[in-house]
């Protein structure tokens, strides 16, 4: 069940980058403290890893409107 919610997380994460342009602004230090924060909840880094890319990058994209 898990392999199925990370295959689905992984194909709707690989979709909303192919149709964005490359920004990742955010995403690499989101994706490393979700991946931990992951981890420590149950063994779900890889899960934990895409919501924090998708975090940090909404955080970032905020960040950057107000400046």
């Amino acid at each position: 069940m898990n392999r199925i919610i990370a295959a689905a997380a992984g194909i709707a994460f690989v979709a909303a980058g192919a149709a964005a342009p490359a920004s990742a602004k955010g995403c690499m230090k989101g994706a490393a403290a979700g991946a931990v924060a992951g981890h420590l909840m149950g063994h779900h880094g890889k899960a934990g890893a895409a919501a924090g890319c998708v975090a940090g990058h909404h955080h970032a994209k905020k960040k950057a409107r107000k400046h």
